[in-house]
This record gives C-alpha cells, sequence and structure tokens, in this order.
C-alpha cells in the first residue's frame, strides 16, 4: 500500500516509518527539515504540513495516511494538530486517498475513564491539559470526515522494544504505559484490517 506518514521525524514516526517498510509498504513522508536519514526507497518531501499546497504535493497518490505529529509542549494552548489535520482530510478528499490512521491520546473523551485517578487528577489538566484540547479538535475533524478512520489513543509512550502484547481497552479497564514500537507496530497492522474502521480505541501494553 502507499502510505503518507505525518510526523516521521519524530519517535514514534520514525518507528512506524520502519514498520511500514518492513511490512512491504511504499512509504513517503513529509518532512519540514530533512536531517534524518531515511532508507533509500522512502520517498522524502520537505514541506510543512501546515501549508496545503504542501500536503497535497505529498498526498499525490497515496492509499493511506498514518499521523503521528505532536506538540513539543503539551500544557500550553495550541492549534498545530487541527490545523495539520484539516489539510490532511481535506487533501485525502480531494485526492481519493480513504484509510487515516491517527495517533490522539488517552485522556480525549470517554478514553479518560480509562486511566488511573493520579493521571485524571494531576496529569490531564496540568501538563497535558494543551495537546488534550488540540486532540479533541482533531479528533471532530476525523469523525466528521468520510474516511475510513482509526484513531489510537495510547496512555504514557515508552521507548522500549516491541513486546507483541497490545490491547485494546473495554470500556471499564484501565492502562498505563505502551511502548512507542508496540504503537508503531499496531498502527501499520491496521493498513492491511478493517476490524477498527471508524473506532476511537485506548491501547496499552500494561
Amino acid at each position: 500500500m502507499k502510505v503518507l506518514v505525518f510526523g516521521a521525524n519524530g519517535k514514534t514516526g520514525r518507528l512506524v516509518v520502519d514498520r511500514a517498510i518492513a511490512s512491504g509498504h511504499e512509504v513517503t513522508v513529509l518532512v519540514r527539515h530533512a536531517s534524518l536519514s531515511f532508507p533509500a526507497s522512502v520517498r522524502v518531501i520537505v514541506g510543512d504540513a501546515l501549508k496545503i499546497m504542501d500536503v497535497r504535493r505529498a498526498m499525490n497518490c497515496q492509499e493511506a495516511v498514518i499521523e503521528c505529529i505532536g506538540g513539543n509542549a503539551p500544557w500550553m494552548a495550541q492549534t498545530l494538530e487541527r490545523n495539520i489535520m484539516h489539510n490532511i482530510v481535506t487533501l485525502m478528499e480531494e485526492s481519493g486517498a480513504r484509510l487515516l490512521l491517527v495517533v490522539s491520546a488517552m485522556g480525549v473523551a470517554e478514553s479518560k475513564s480509562h486511566s488511573s485517578w493520579w493521571y485524571r487528577l494531576l496529569v490531564l489538566p496540568t501538563f497535558l491539559r494543551g495537546v488534550i484540547a488540540d486532540k479533541t479538535a482533531m479528533e471532530t475533524i476525523v469523525r466528521q470526515s468520510q474516511m475510513d478512520w482509526v484513531i489510537a489513543r495510547p496512555p504514557i509512550l515508552t521507548d522500549g522494544t516491541a513486546t507483541a502484547k497490545v490491547r485494546v481497552l473495554g470500556k471499564t479497564q484501565t492502562g498505563h504505559v505502551i511502548t512507542r514500537a508496540d504503537l508503531a507496530v499496531w498502527l501499520v497492522e491496521q493498513l492491511e484490517t478493517k476490524t477498527y474502521i471508524r473506532q476511537a480505541l485506548t491501547i496499552v501494553n500494561s
């Protein structure tokens, strides 16, 4: 499948790129700076996801999008992700790409109930208050689109290796962490299944 990855210079995005290549997909990345080297098979487009013309160049001939962008100061008010998602959805509808995989966060909407008391009371309203508001608005844009979308809401991300032990939480279950490697594996697996289409899911290791 032809896959466009946003946020490919980030820790999660880079793992997504590597996993997608290993799974046989044809990968394009849109990055603001070509500061990191990518495998030779990756089509690298230098541009800004906030600029719709740059997104249009990257979206050409794509079949799926994986969005892994995150802000650098999660406690500050921001509109980065909602603005980028507006461009992504607009250009996906224009180009005919159908599958949209999005990294959000545990704490958005009903996923707040999946977190522990200290996360709800101490982390969400303080350290994550800016990014949660932005991701909430971003998810609204995704939900209102005509795409075949899947939203992943991970809790705390760690840099450990993939464990192959990923759980999708039910309504009454809670979770705490997931490795970026496991998140990347799970996202790429969604390119080949329709199990969770038009669902927002909290995914964890434990």
